[in-house]
């Protein structure tokens, strides 16, 4: 079904890559763990191959005490104290892991020395709510913790992540703040999965179309949620689009495409941090699908990698 609420039109050239994509099927919670078995992306290797870095896998404490990874990624003998980026991965809440879109962060790594700490945070809906973002939150306590001796410096350390994990982000980002956490430097939020009310203009116009429409959105929060879903009963650190106090947080860069489903959640996200008097990045992107920076040849995804690029320089660089 395509949706008959009248939508943005996709950038041409996005549109004749998402014409040639495969589509994925109607999604129920029971297919969940068979749509896992096909990986996201290709494994970190390949990933990070052709650039000088390595990585390790570190074990540590997630929620609830129970042993969750952390990888550590950052420029082959590094020596020394530079930036500090902190991932959460995209996927929905139910899919993905700590490697997925890891690629993006290499320039990041490369051009800033920085050092990277991706966290394979529990799926949905096996782990729901709060596993995620609780786990998310102590990974980021740990890289916080081990700054000196990984390299960081903890006036330059940020958190970074997209879809799912640019919500569990600022999600994160909310939760140090309250708990009087780690410090942050800035939050850097693509396309990110803010809200579970399925509510807005954009969700209405992205079903049955595009990368990740309404119903797969509905799909991922009720795995998260159950039937919480849309009722009073969701935390801020679940749904931050739900936070009416967005004072005390850190720099925001928040981006997303004029046609997907998280735009008007974003847009309404970043308006907030200003009315809060906070500082926010905001960017639509004209014609842009969900995550349309997997077209890398098209000028518009350039463009949003490299106002990106620009805001991380201006943020940890040094």
């Amino acid at each position: 079904m395509t949706t008959t609420l009248a939508r943005p039109p996709f950038d041409p050239e996005l549109a004749a890559a998402l014409a040639v994509m495969p589509q994925m099927p109607d999604l129920t919670i029971e297919m969940i763990p068979g749509l896992r078995e096909t990986p996201l992306g290709p494994p970190i290797e390949e990933q990070l191959a052709g650039h000088d870095l390595e990585w390790f896998d570190v074990k540590i404490p997630g929620h609830g005490g129970d042993e969750i990874v952390v990888t550590v990624v950052r420029r082959r003998g590094r020596t020394g104290t530079g930036p500090g980026i902190y991932l959460t991965h995209g996927g929905g809440m139910i899919m993905g892991d700590r490697f997925t879109g890891i690629v993006q962060a290499v320039p990041w790594i490369e051009e800033h020395d920085a050092v990277a700490v991706t966290v394979e945070y529990r799926l949905a809906p096996e782990f729901p709510d709060p596993y995620p973002v609780e786990d998310s939150y102590a990974g980021l306590v740990w890289t916080a913790a081990h700054a000196d001796e990984l390299g960081i410096d903890p006036e330059r350390l940020i958190i970074a992540g997209g879809s799912a994990g640019g919500g569990l982000a600022a999600g994160v980002t909310l939760l140090a703040r309250d708990r009087k956490g780690p410090a942050l430097a800035g939050q850097l939020l693509m396309c990110p999965m803010l809200d579970d009310r399925d509510e807005t203009v954009s969700t209405k116009q992205i079903d049955g179309i595009g990368v990740w429409d309404r119903p797969m959105n509905v799909i991922g929060w009720t795995a998260l949620l159950g039937d919480r879903k849309g009722t009073d009963d969701v935390s801020i650190y679940a749904s931050p689009a739900r936070a009416t106090d967005l004072t005390g947080l850190p720099p925001a860069y928040i981006d997303c495409g004029s046609a997907e489903v998280f735009r008007d959640e974003d847009v309404a996200y970043a308006t907030a941090i200003w009315a809060a008097g906070g500082q926010a990045e905001l960017h639509v992107w004209a014609g842009g699908f969900h995550g349309f920076e997997v077209v890398p040849h098209a000028i518009v995804s350039q463009a949003a990698v490299a106002a990106r690029n620009s805001w991380i320089a201006r943020t940890i660089g040094g």
